[in-house]
């Protein structure tokens, strides 16, 4: 007899069907707001799982747990070797609506032009891109690397490619790239990307984050309309954290865009998240800033069954807080940055 399916409910009523998977903590970027300079204290090779690892535990999210849209991230996740052959095992699963899963991958486009081609045969639909100014000087400040060239080429393959929507992330920082809003949009728009402009969260190194001077989403609302008019987008989803805004030239004029503004802070989507996160290592996180995980790799090479996989990761989701908690005195930042965590 079957078992009954599990669904990665929580007690407040919201539904997990969106799984980030971080196949590495290692990047070839060393972004300001996310990791050090140097020093960096990489996971264990014992630690991190291995592809059929990641497979399986993909498996049960989508056929056991209900999940229907995966996305792969890192650290950097064109550095792990044998991406493609987890993105067809992926595209090869049926989720609970009869569909293949929504499979996804955010990265830094370094290595993008040489792999996309494998990524959209292995079964990749959607691809987001992470650059934060156009400015060579800048961008290599900001990354400490000079390898904005390889971005923009990243971003000029994955538009051949016929991948959509291309999606542009970026991270505004005070005294920063805010000057870089305008010719971002500018850029994203004659090229026929989404940018999705991001609140800078407390994720980096410790100490780095101010709220008292980051810059808000009002702030970069009203750096666009110093140029553009916005209006607020039809048939946004209630669990998507971007505010998606048309974009006119003028008042009248026609639509030549949007852009999207994720106020993860000012404005945080908590109640509408519909997302579960799975390490590198195997730890599954309930919220981005939670500072408890559940070792489901300890599990899995322990001899779990996929159906006491299944319940323990249930039973974690289970536990997921109403918010996560920014705006509380008693907030903490999580012990690991982004790039341990997963994007």
């Amino acid at each position: 007899m079957s078992q009954p399916p599990i669904r990665l409910t929580d007690s407040y009523g919201r539904v997990a069907r969106d799984l980030r998977v971080s196949v590495t903590d290692r990047c070839n970027l060393r972004c300001t707001y996310c990791m050090p300079a140097e020093g960096m204290q990489w996971i264990e090779d014992s630690r991190i799982l291995t592809l059929d690892e990641l497979a399986r535990l993909v498996r049960i999210g989508v056929e056991i747990l209900g999940i229907r849209s995966v996305r792969f991230t890192g650290g950097e996740p064109l550095l792990r070797p044998g991406l493609e052959k987890l993105i067809a095992a992926t595209s090869a699963l049926t989720c609970d609506n009869g569909e293949s899963p929504d499979i996804s991958l955010t990265t830094n486009a370094l290595s993008l032009a040489r792999h996309i081609d494998a990524l959209k045969n292995a079964g990749l639909k959607r691809i987001n891109i992470s650059l934060d100014s156009l400015d060579q000087e800048r961008f290599a400040a900001l990354t400490r690397r000079d390898r904005l060239h390889d971005v923009l080429t990243g971003l000029q393959a994955a538009k051949k490619s016929g991948l959509g929507p291309i999606k542009v992330n970026t991270v505004v920082m005070p005294n920063t790239n805010e000057e870089d809003i305008v010719p971002l949009l500018d850029y994203c728009l004659e090229n026929g990307f989404q940018l999705r402009f991001i609140e800078e969260m407390p994720l980096g190194p410790p100490q780095v984050w101010d709220r008292n001077i980051m810059v808000k989403a009002s702030d970069i609302k009203r750096a666009i309309e110093e140029k553009y008019h916005l209006t607020p987008a039809s048939g946004q989803r209630a669990s998507s954290p971007a505010k998606v805004w048309d974009v006119r030239t003028s008042e009248s004029g026609p639509i030549v865009g949007q852009v999207g503004i994720i106020a993860s802070v000012t404005k945080p989507f908590c109640g509408d998240c519909d997302r579960t996160r799975l390490t590198a290592d195997g730890q599954i996180r309930n919220c981005l800033f939670s500072r408890r995980e559940l070792n489901l790799r300890e599990l899995l090479r322990g001899g779990a069954s996929d159906q006491e996989l299944a319940e323990a990761w249930a039973g974690e989701m289970a536990r997921k807080l109403p918010g996560h908690g920014i705006d509380s005195p008693d907030f903490l930042q999580p012990q690991r940055g982004m790039s341990a965590i997963g994007g």
